[in-house]
């Protein structure tokens, strides 16, 4: 199974502040973001699930909390790290038949799983923002992008990582 981040960010990595975006919306990115995780399992923390509880994505939610008592929907599951829930993701992946799990946020899950990673979807937001929710930093030797798409207001770069040598 591949492990993969998806985030939006602006140019100065933020990715939130007070607990949302800090840029006006983008209809084109959350298609693009919808579409992307449709099907697949999804690992987020606790506050980014019940930021998303009115329309949970993907088909199982993996929460990492250190609370059992974290989740109260059928489709999620709760996880007390990052080894955990990348279990719960292989399973359920295996179980509806994709090959790839997402990672959705927030700050401290991307850098919980950014050494887990086998692949980065970034939305790289036009300008920068006042923000208090960074995406981690990444190694440019590591990583390389293998697409890039350009929207109005972002450009959508999937990064994967490169083979060790």
């Amino acid at each position: 199974m591949k492990l993969v981040s998806v985030a939006a960010l602006a140019e100065n990595r933020v990715i939130g502040r007070d607990g949302e975006v800090p840029w006006p919306h983008i209809e084109a990115d959350v298609r693009q973001y919808r579409e992307r995780v449709a099907g697949s399992p999804v690992i987020l923390g606790r506050r980014t699930f019940d930021s998303m509880r009115d329309d949970l994505p993907g088909s199982r939610q993996i929460v990492v909390s250190r609370s059992v008592e974290a989740v109260d929907v059928p489709t999620a599951s709760v996880a007390n790290g990052d080894e955990a829930a990348i279990e719960l993701a292989r399973e359920a992946a295996t179980e509806v038949g994709v090959d790839t799990a997402y990672v959705l946020g927030g700050g401290g899950i991307y850098d919980l799983f950014q050494p887990h990673l086998d692949g980065m979807a970034l939305s790289h937001v036009d300008g920068a923002y006042e923000g208090d929710t960074y995406y981690p930093e990444w190694d440019d030797d590591e990583w390389e992008v293998a697409a890039e798409t350009a929207y109005d207001r972002f450009t959508l770069r999937e990064w994967v990582r490169r083979a060790a040598n």
